[in-house]
């Protein structure tokens, strides 16, 4: 019988560091070399108190972070553990619901009629001097 995939085992425990200005703490996830356009990367961000798992993806050549939660039934999206692109990385898909989001905005175009047009939690992103450094999402979730 063939093994589950430890679904932490690709999972990042980002280092905080000190935020600048208002919007407090941030997390470094990695560094922009690591991440080729069209892969993506999870890690463990503190979201609402607890320890949430978040992904970032490079989508052609720029960077985009997100709660791993479809919008759908709230789970996460990579049923096969950080894999997260469809239709040869134009989307991102719950593999579990089908729902496909854009890359770029995370906005869902498609899957169950009750998520169309809902987007994923983004998650704040700022890239300096080649690293890229997360905070959590500004927006309260539904779910």
């Amino acid at each position: 019988m063939p093994e589950k995939p430890d679904r932490g085992a690709s999972l990042r425990r980002p280092a905080a560091r000190g935020g600048r200005g208002a919007a407090g703490v941030r997390y470094l996830v990695g560094h922009t070399a690591d991440l080729k356009p069209g892969r993506s990367m999870k890690f463990l961000m503190p979201v609402r108190g607890v320890d949430e798992e978040c992904f970032v993806i490079n989508f052609r050549g720029r960077f985009h972070a997100y709660v791993n939660r479809c919008r759908h039934v709230p789970m996460a999206m990579d049923w096969v553990d950080n894999q997260f692109f469809a239709e040869r990385g134009r989307y991102l898909m719950c593999q579990t619901h089908n729902a496909y989001y854009e890359p770029a905005s995370g906005e869902c175009i498609a899957g169950p009629p009750e998520t169309c047009g809902k987007a994923l939690y983004r998650t704040p992103l700022e890239i300096e001097d080649g690293r890229i450094y997360a905070r959590p999402p500004l927006e309260e979730f539904e779910d």
